[in-house]
């Protein structure tokens, strides 16, 4: 199996989706890629533990990619072995009535990640700057000053709203945050042939909408505001990683191991010492309770 390095895939530069291939051979097999992901998962797991004893750091993994991309499975395979109060996963869909009554970045806030545990954003802020882009007239449900039709909305309206992020995400990882985000690249062949088995295959007839063939037609303008995005807001405190995307289970096991090499940097990260009075008895709990003293 090809060593999978997470600088091969960060974006550290300007970076064009045109040059980063949608489909990478890992040079293994299908049964290869699950054992693989399997042992990485059970990793991550022991390292979630540690940071959860260590309560000093929350882990924010956010997710981005167009429709069908595998974001859903992708969260199921990567942490399905962490202890469930160990991982958050917060799915934004369009803003409620109630989340329209605060600033965009007013949900994004309440979902972060307590010490000690893992959210992951199954789409993410950057929606704000990625579907209300390509359709501007959402923003008018979010009533800000000033903005009272699409025409109001002008290129220093985007500047505005790119340092916002910056600055959330500037603010989160100086208060203990670490910041994953990953663009899964999917083809827009790939893209087709997973709709049609959405509508070819009845088990998966539920996942298809028609809003994701209006969202196809818009391909290309899609495409441009990521790439936009991304090389505009992948800081060091917060990097993107651009994930090929075309095969869920090289994605897969791409994310788990930038994930688990990343986290492995953070030799901080320990579980706590115990009290010394506790540790210097410990020989005398372990005997009233082998003695039954208790």
């Amino acid at each position: 199996m090809q060593n999978i390095k997470p600088e091969d895939f960060k974006v550290s530069g300007y970076v064009r989706f045109s040059d980063i291939p949608t489909d990478l051979d890992i040079k293994a097999s299908k049964k290869e890629k699950e054992q693989a992901l399997e042992e990485l998962g059970l990793e991550l797991s022991k390292l979630q533990d540690t940071l959860y004893a260590h309560n000093r750091y929350g882990v924010l993994v956010c997710l981005q990619g167009m429709d069908t991309a595998g974001k859903d499975s992708l969260v199921r395979e990567v942490f399905k072995h962490f202890n469930p109060r160990g991982v958050v996963v917060h799915s934004f869909k369009t803003p409620s009535k109630q989340e329209l009554q605060y600033d965009y970045l007013w949900r994004h806030y309440l979902a972060l990640p307590e010490k000690g545990k893992y959210a992951v954003f199954n789409r993410t802020h950057y929606e704000n700057v990625l579907v209300t882009r390509v359709k501007p007239q959402y923003l008018l449900f979010e009533n800000m000053p000033g903005i009272e039709k699409v025409e109001d909305v002008t290129s220093d309206f985007w500047e505005r709203r790119f340092e916002q992020i910056l600055n959330f995400e500037r603010h989160i990882a100086q208060n203990g945050v670490i910041v994953f985000k990953f663009f899964l690249h999917l083809s827009k062949e790939e893209q087709r042939q997973r709709l049609l088995r959405r509508l070819e295959e009845e088990k998966h007839n539920w996942k298809f909408n028609p809003g994701d063939l209006e969202d196809r037609a818009l391909w290309d303008q899609f495409q441009a505001c990521y790439e936009e995005a991304i090389n505009r807001t992948s800081q060091p405190h917060a990097p993107w990683y651009i994930i090929p995307a075309d095969d869920k289970q090289t994605a897969r096991y791409i994310v788990a191991k930038i994930l688990l090499e990343e986290m492995s940097k953070y030799t901080d990260i320990k579980e706590p010492e115990l009290d010394p009075e506790i540790k210097d008895n410990i020989g005398l709990y372990r005997k009233k309770l082998a003695d039954k003293e208790l």
